[in-house]
């Protein structure tokens, strides 16, 4: 059997989290003092040390989720933070820097919105980085989801060209940047032109004004239309973005942001002839180690940018992170870091 292998300063015996016992407004995200989960076999526990906050989030809040939200729940699909206890084949060290997202992870066990959390140990990605936590916070899903549709769904190339449809999102800007790096040419939209110059620092080419209908926009830039497309929006705009790609390209659904996932009375025949359509929902496993360590390193550099709409410090700061995400007014990822004291200690401890 495993023996555990543990940090030299012990977890504490509670710890503070956010919990939801019922569905309902900002209200329902209640701080508590509750036990530090114990860890299972083949299981780590992570002390946290920032996260970002998402949509899935809001929904499991307000009661929309599927069935496998149950209540009460801690909410919180990724986190970062340092291994607390794990294994001791493993492979993962106390102290170690990691990341964890998905998984069941916020949804059908607790996830991150807390002190600790614990994870199956194969949801883990390990890492080395002198980022600050409130960077490093904000990547796991939201890399995890456009580097997986851009590579599994997309197979994208140096060299080839790429639409994003849905641009403004933490996923449009992330797969931009990525996309960029990656050697292609880049398309990509919104729906205020205010927010065009939002898209041209996350190294877009060419911003579009999405007014519904982008086929002819995408057409006058690439008659022949685009190799790729990444499909944000969702379904209510899926046979638009469907135009705009080339005889033999590609469209990735990998979310919709307008909240629409199905067509109702869908034929296949409304494809265009020779357009493949694919989508994209991937794991922690998506995103390997080496990769996250690569765009890492490429953020340290400049080379990579980090849509971050704002930085939140404390888990009291919940309820307005969830409520600057769900105003959709600043793009980029809101992110808490976790701190360690209730917030009027802390600043005592600061001013010692």
């Amino acid at each position: 059997m495993s023996q555990p292998t543990a940090a030299g300063d012990s977890a504490p015996a509670t710890m503070r989290a956010v919990v939801i016992t019922h569905p309902g407004g900002l209200d329902a995200l209640e701080i508590k003092e509750v036990p530090v989960p114990v860890r299972k076999p083949g299981w780590v526990r992570i002390k946290v040390k920032a996260f970002g906050v998402n949509e899935s989030e809001v929904t499991t809040r307000k009661g929309e989720s599927d069935a496998e939200v149950t209540y009460p729940r801690v909410p919180g699909i990724e986190g970062v933070g340092v291994i607390d206890e794990a294994d001791e084949d493993s492979g993962l060290c106390p102290g170690q820097q990691v990341a964890t997202m998905m998984g069941g992870m916020g949804r059908s066990y607790d996830g991150a919105y807390a002190q600790y959390v614990t994870v199956p140990a194969g949801q883990v990605i390990p890492f080395e980085t002198g980022l600050p936590w409130e960077v490093v916070g904000a990547l796991p899903e939201m890399f995890q989801t456009a580097y997986g549709s851009l590579t599994t769904g997309l197979d994208l190339k140096a060299g080839q060209t790429l639409l994003i449809r849905g641009g403004t999102s933490t996923v449009g800007l992330s797969a931009a940047t990525i996309a960029k790096e990656l050697g292609a040419t880049v398309l990509s939209t919104t729906r205020s032109p205010g927010r065009a110059g939002d898209l041209r620092a996350a190294g877009v080419d060419h911003p579009l004004v999405d007014d519904g209908t982008l086929a002819d926009q995408v057409r006058d830039l690439v008659p022949d239309g685009v190799d790729a497309a990444l499909e944000l929006v969702g379904c209510s705009a899926l046979p638009d973005t469907l135009r705009t790609v080339r005889r033999h390209g590609t469209v990735c659904f990998t979310g919709a942001l307008a909240g629409q996932w199905s067509i109702p009375d869908f034929t296949p025949f409304m494809i265009p002839f020779g357009v493949r359509l694919t989508s994209y929902g991937g794991q922690a496993g998506d995103l390997p180690a080496d990769v996250f360590a690569h765009q890492l390193q490429a953020i340290a550099e400049g080379r990579l940018n980090v849509p971050v709409a704002k930085v939140y410090r404390g888990l009291e700061q919940v309820p307005d992170a969830q409520a600057g995400l769900e105003s959709g007014t600043t793009p980029g990822k809101h992110v808490v870091v976790v701190v360690d004291f209730e917030p009027d200690l802390e600043s005592a401890h600061r001013a010692r």
